[in-house]
């Protein structure tokens, strides 16, 4: 008999699921929160521009920094937006071929399109840290009045790139498990 008020027992998971729903939970939140930055991101853009149109044509002033800050900070966007757009499956996605294959030869399929897709954001994303790391060292400042220190947007890349190999990782272990279909496709569990 149940008590009133608590809460009713889930079916017991095993250790290995319950930290599989776990660690999905967590990326999944963490890319929603990557979303919402880079949106953030391109409204202070637009919000920049519209300041410097404002300061260069109404005040006749110079515009030191604003061109700078918007180019950053839609690159920015791009990397750090890009788990949110895995996430959703925003991503143009060409799936003619799955929609032709039987069950088992699409769950292959996006096996190896997910492994191929992780190890390339895994190699991008260690030349992008590379690289910040080279801003970092060397004390890198933009060719620009503004003499922005490169290692702020740089560090974009590799935080971008990272949390989407996690993302990666996150839909890989949703189609191991059967959570997601490939490709998106069809309700049912693919065995």
């Amino acid at each position: 008999m149940r008590r009133t008020g608590a809460p009713a027992r889930r079916p017991r998971e095993s250790a290995l699921a319950a930290a599989a729903t776990a660690y999905i939970r967590g990326v999944r939140l963490l890319s929603r929160l990557s979303g919402y930055v880079a949106a953030a991101l391109i409204g202070a853009s637009v919000f920049v521009v519209c300041e410097m149109v404002f300061v260069r044509y109404a005040l006749n002033e110079n515009t030191i920094w604003q061109t700078d800050f918007v180019t950053y900070s839609l690159v920015a966007a791009t990397f750090v937006g890009s788990p949110y757009v895995l996430m959703t499956r925003g991503h143009v996605n060409v799936d003619v071929l799955p929609h032709y294959l039987g069950k088992l030869s699409r769950r292959r399929l996006a096996f190896f399109a997910s492994g191929l897709t992780l190890a390339f954001c895994l190699t991008i994303a260690v030349l992008t840290f590379q690289f910040w790391k080279e801003a970092w060292d060397n004390k890198w400042v933009s060719d620009t009045m503004w003499r922005a220190r490169l290692w702020i947007p740089y560090a974009s890349m590799p935080i971008g790139l990272g949390v989407l190999c996690l993302q990666c990782i996150a839909d890989l272990i949703g189609l191991a498990t059967g959570r997601e279909p490939p490709f998106g496709i069809g309700a049912e569990r693919v065995k």
